[in-house]
């Protein structure tokens, strides 16, 4: 019962499958949080957002299977990537 993994150690997880369900839950997360990025970019959060949400899954017990699984996890990692992100930006929330 070895299952062949994929991409950051999930199983079947191709590379294809991880840019598509980076990107659409890079785009869902910036729509949430009323921010709007280029392609490029929702791949990338996107990306760090389900490596990001897989870790905090997996420290809560929870098993991420399947695509819809790997894609809520993405969506709330995501949400996590662009909070740090708008919080560095804003240097701490003081808007200029």
């Amino acid at each position: 019962m070895d299952a062949q993994l994929g991409i950051m150690g999930t199983p079947g997880l191709s590379l294809i499958t991880l840019i598509l369900i980076g990107g659409l839950a890079g785009w869902i997360a910036g729509m949430i949080r009323g921010m709007r990025h280029g392609l490029l970019t929702n791949v990338l959060v996107g990306i760090a957002g389900s490596w990001i949400g897989s870790e905090l899954a997996n420290v809560a017990g929870v098993v991420v299977r399947h695509t819809l699984g790997h894609l809520v996890a993405a969506i709330i990692g995501s949400l996590l990537v662009l909070y740090v992100w708008e919080m560095l930006r804003d240097k701490g929330g003081q808007r200029f």
